[in-house]
């Protein structure tokens, strides 16, 4: 397990300060303060990964952090160390401003332990009030009952506090320096594919790389790819991926020569779109130093519609195979990949993955289906979680094969699961239960193959999507929900409607009758694109929390008031949170700006 990407991993800076008074008082704190940093630590450790499968490291301050000298020395000792991202704890009074993180770049909290015998609580409520007079937006974390002196345990809420914000704290420095790669460019007008580089420069800190199409032609040309690994993974997808039907219609369908040509055209397409975007050292072997380098990129996207897809294979099959935690080289951590360059799609789908650590599905937020009309159409009744309508997930075959849902925990539930917890079995499974169809030639005039499956089983999931809007600028929307299985008859009488040839996911969003998600249908009239990024879990509060730092406002979401965890600052611009979202956002602007 080792990070694919350019830079060191970030590591967590966990911050003791204390009372400076010293011949009695500083003394008397040391052992707690310190004991409060390390099981804050310990927490961290123990529960969080990053999404290549490595540990996440803290690092505790040397000392106890009495006065500016030693916040002094901390901050310099978190520069060599790496720190990106600061955790502040103490079960005391402290100096406020004079023991704070003043670093603008690195996202903070503070944890004031609840106790009686020291003001914690007090001094988190100076140092909160500190941060935000000096425009340095701070969590604050503080349990919600009083524990006793010696209490060395973290309360439960604590700790979920705590894991929230280091999560999305480390997404954010996971993001930092990397790149978005766009492989073309507008695909048939979509606005999200129109990349934005200001917009991945000052909100995510992230460079914009754009590589023209003719690349990947060049490349498949001119041989620019491993030829040893080449042979391995057509070898792989003859063995494991299943051709499905062909749908179309008799006098445009094509040969087997034609066919495996195409099959061959699209496992080199997957070669290279991952090349370009890490690099291969194996080309630096064969004579392609530059090429072998790739772009540093965290994300990316593949323009193909019209320009590719009128004349050469799509990219279903290659972005599949990216999106998905396993390929001819085994089981993997998944790529964030982007069809129709939907940048603004692949945003979420990176967010969701960080905070995940899974495979992300990338979907058209296709049909609202009524219960009326399901029955209208089918003869049938929606029921169970279904029973007040559908959504319609389905995209032209890009989707991971992860959501396939044949992946179990240990109660056989159908889940979602980090690369390292998947097993061979379910490796199997997944590939078994996808057909790979001869592409829509009236879609896509020049071939290749869409993935068909269903995704099997009840999962929670969430929806969200970024999108720019005109003088506000990035606004996300969050949509929390279950996947369903529909009975065979009726799903395929439905899906046969759209397009029987790529992969389907149902998707139920949790209402709460007011509003967005007054009702199913509600929230798909209120959905702001085409598109949207689904993960498994429930993982609205964790998006919440990523895009407070970001300052990126939050303009639709499900998930319930008290889980809600922006920082501190928040709270001064008016009691209607989603409200006071916006304004705090637009006050303290974007992160990198």
């Amino acid at each position: 397990m080792a990070s694919r990407l350019i830079g060191r991993l970030p590591k967590v800076g966990i911050r003791p300060v204390i009372d400076g008074r010293e011949r009695g008082v500083r003394e008397s704190l040391e052992q707690q303060t310190m004991n409060m940093a390390k099981a804050a630590a310990l927490l961290i450790q123990e529960n969080l990964r990053f999404p290549g499968g490595e540990e996440v490291e803290c690092v505790i301050s040397n000392t106890t952090i009495g006065g500016v000298a030693e916040a002094a020395m901390c901050a310099d000792q978190f520069e060599r160390e790496g720190v990106e991202v600061s955790l502040t704890v103490t079960p005391c009074w402290c100096y406020g401003t004079e023991v704070m993180d003043a670093n603008p770049w690195i996202p903070k909290a503070v944890w004031g332990f609840n106790g009686t015998e020291r003001p914690g609580a007090v001094y988190l409520a100076a140092a909160l009030a500190g941060y935000t007079q000096k425009g340095l937006p701070a969590f604050g974390i503080y349990g919600h009952d009083v524990q006793d002196a010696g209490d060395e345990t973290i309360p439960e809420d604590v700790k979920e506090k705590i894991l929230r914000f280091v999560k999305a704290a480390l997404a954010v420095a996971q993001m930092k320096g990397k790149s978005y790669l766009s492989l073309g460019y507008t695909s048939m007008g979509i606005a999200g594919s129109m990349v934005n580089p200001e917009f991945f420069q000052e909100y995510l800190g992230m460079r914009t790389e754009f590589v023209d199409m003719t690349e990947v032609k060049r490349r498949i040309d001119e041989g620019i790819y491993d030829k040893d690994e080449y042979e391995k993974a057509l070898a792989w997808t003859k063995e494991n991926c299943i051709e499905g039907d062909d749908y179309n219609k008799p006098e445009v369908q094509v040969d087997r020569e034609r066919k495996d040509w195409e099959w061959e055209i699209v496992v080199k397409m997957t070669l290279i779109f991952r090349d370009l975007m890490i690099g291969n050292p194996n080309l630096k072997d064969a004579g392609f130093g530059e090429e072998s380098l790739g772009r540093n990129a965290i994300a990316g996207g593949f323009q193909g519609q019209r320009q590719w897809t009128d004349y050469y294979p799509n990219g279903d099959f290659p972005e599949v195979i990216m999106n998905t935690s396993f390929d001819w080289n085994g089981i993997r951590e998944a790529f964030v990949f982007a069809t129709e360059n939907d940048s603004l799609n692949a945003v979420p789908m990176l967010f969701g993955h960080l905070l995940t650590n899974t495979a992300q599905i990338f979907s058209d937020v296709r049909t609202y289906w009524s219960p009326d009309a399901v029955k209208r159409v089918t003869g049938k009744e929606l029921t169970g979680v279904a029973k007040d309508g559908i959504i319609h997930l389905i995209n032209s075959g890009s989707t991971t094969l992860d959501a396939t849902a044949r992946q179990h925990d240990g109660e056989g539930n159908p889940v979602m699961k980090p690369f390292w917890d998947i097993t061979e079995e379910e490796v199997k499974s997944c590939l078994e239960n996808t057909r790979f169809c001869p592409a829509d030639r009236e879609y896509f005039r020049g071939g290749g193959y869409s993935s068909q499956f269903k995704t099997a089983g009840q999962m929670p999931v969430t929806m969200s999507r970024v999108n720019l809007v005109k003088g506000l600028g990035p606004v996300l929307q969050i949509a929390e929900g279950y996947t369903v299985e529909l009975d065979n008859d009726v799903h395929e009488i439905l899906d046969n409607r759209t397009n029987p040839t790529w992969p389907t996911t149902w998707f139920v969003p949790r209402v709460t009758g007011k509003g967005a998600f007054k009702d199913v249908y509600s929230v798909m009239a209120n959905w702001g694109a085409n598109h949207g990024a689904i993960s498994y879990g429930h993982i609205g509060a964790d998006l919440i929390t990523l895009a407070s730092i970001l300052r990126i406002p939050v303009c639709m979401h499900n998930v319930d008031e008290e889980q809600v965890f922006r920082p501190s600052a928040w709270n001064a611009f008016g009691e209607e949170k989603e409200s006071a979202d916006y304004r705090a956002c637009q006050q303290f602007g974007p992160l990198y700006k």
